[in-house]
């Protein structure tokens, strides 16, 4: 999808830059993905397949301060995802921040073999083993413990409550920035500081909070369905409920995501027990995408654009469940 942060390079300057990388003969350079932030092209050479992912360049207009740095953060997101998580993703072969070959950074990795899994052709029980193995794959991550909270690129905080309140607070004045004052932004905030005690009391742990379909690859090797993750950028460290919002998604109660819990307290060494808190914390996520769609529509689309009322429809479906289940939760 076009807009306005990705970058359009032609095809003889990739194949330079993987020239650069000491890959020679690039060829087959196509677009790559529905991404809407980076651009990323496949590219073949010497048969094999490769990914060459570019960054936006960091133009205040259109760039939000959780975005800031984010090639550098993915690619540290990767590491930890592999070596530490123990989760299949791809191998990164190059990257260069110098701004020197582009005027902003890239780096080049394996071109995952698979199908994105909302477009595989699954059956029912094919799908269900799926939807089990991405829980054991979220359960796994979790496990992979932090001692501050937040985005790395901008601050870490000793709790979650001081976390969450710092990236409203820097949504909140992004959308200042581009002209727009996000009331219903002003409104989660104030549920974020009602509820600093259950917050606080957040264990820290590796979040991903962009578990999308697109981003979840499938394949097939001996019999055996296998699974992959692409695109970690927007990980941070904070509270693993968070996840939920993305999975499942158009459940947007923690109560009605039982398969996916059901799944995922079977793998993980800390089941989840939905009570009062939990439901307070999800709801609150709810609302911090909702505050992330609402403002990032003003940053990289027109109003002509199909993904400016994409957001538009999601973040007020979003803010309404957030607050709908805030208010029920806290009287």
């Amino acid at each position: 999808m076009r807009s306005r942060t990705k970058l359009e390079i032609n095809g003889e300057t990739i194949a330079k830059l993987f020239e650069k990388a000491g890959i020679n003969d690039a060829e087959n350079i196509t677009p790559l993905g529905a991404g809407e932030f980076n651009s990323v092209y496949a590219v073949d050479a010497a048969g094999k397949g490769y990914a060459i992912k570019i960054a936006p360049k960091e133009e205040p207009a259109n760039i939000l301060t959780y975005e800031q740095q984010m090639m550098a953060q993915e690619i540290h997101y990767y590491d930890l995802m592999a070596n530490q998580a123990k989760i299949r993703v791809p191998e990164i072969y190059y990257s260069d921040f110098s701004k020197t070959a582009v005027p902003t950074e890239y780096f080049i990795m394996e071109r995952l073999a698979g199908t994105q899994i909302d477009q595989a052709e699954l059956s029912d029980q094919q799908m269900q083993e799926a939807e089990g193995k991405l829980a054991a794959m979220v359960a796994n991550m979790h496990s992979v413990k932090g001692d501050k909270f937040g985005y790395r690129q901008n601050q870490l905080y000793d709790n979650w409550h001081l976390a969450i309140q710092a990236m409203v607070v820097n949504l909140i004045e992004d959308g200042k920035r581009l002209g727009k004052r996000t009331k219903r932004g002003e409104k989660l905030l104030e549920y974020v500081n009602k509820n600093k005690q259950v917050l606080e009391r957040v264990e820290c742990s590796l979040i991903n909070f962009d578990i999308w379909p697109p981003n979840i690859f499938c394949d097939w090797d001996n019999g055996e369905l296998n699974l992959s993750w692409i695109d970690p950028e927007r990980c941070l460290w904070g509270d693993r409920i968070a996840d939920f919002v993305c999975l499942d998604f158009m459940n947007m109660s923690l109560d009605e995501k039982t398969t996916i819990l059901q799944s995922y307290n079977q793998a993980s060494d800390e089941p989840i027990v939905v009570g009062n808190e939990e439901k307070i914390r999800f709801a609150i996520m709810l609302g911090y995408l909702g505050l992330i769609m609402d403002v990032e529509k003003f940053a990289r689309y027109t109003i002509f654009h199909y993904g400016f009322w994409r957001n538009v429809i999601a973040a007020r479906m979003l803010y309404s469940n957030c607050f709908t289940q805030l208010d029920e939760l806290m009287n």
